[in-house]
């Protein structure tokens, strides 16, 4: 799971919006229309690490919620000696702020573009 290096709620909650807005965007514009086919995945790999290089520091950058929670689940339940606390008031977090970022990220592709991708 992932857990902050710089511990503050709002900051926190921005980075994984602002990281999953980021990603989700600019991946409908590369799907749209004719895009760039296979090579697609690319761009998207390189913003996925550019996205890491510059939000990563202050979360982890989740951006995506079954990157954190999976593990933090695992990591809950799994029988392990002197295990360290999963940080459950922490996991909100990266579940909460990829999924609103994603969604807006969506509802700004509609308006900006005019259309739903299919």
């Amino acid at each position: 799971s992932t857990g902050p290096a710089i511990k503050g709620t709002f900051n926190n909650f921005m980075s994984e919006f602002i990281g999953t807005f980021t990603l989700v965007f600019a991946v409908f514009f590369l799907v749209s229309g004719e895009g760039l086919g296979s090579l697609s995945a690319l761009p998207v790999g390189l913003l996925v690490v550019g996205i890491g290089l510059s939000l990563g520091g202050t979360t982890g950058y989740a951006i995506n919620p079954a990157r954190d929670l999976g593990p933090r689940i695992f990591h809950a339940l799994a029988p392990m000696k002197n295990k360290r606390d999963s940080n459950w008031n922490y996991s909100w977090i990266p579940v909460v702020g990829p999924i609103a970022g994603a969604v807006a990220a969506g509802l700004l592709y509609i308006l900006v573009s005019g259309y739903l991708i299919v």
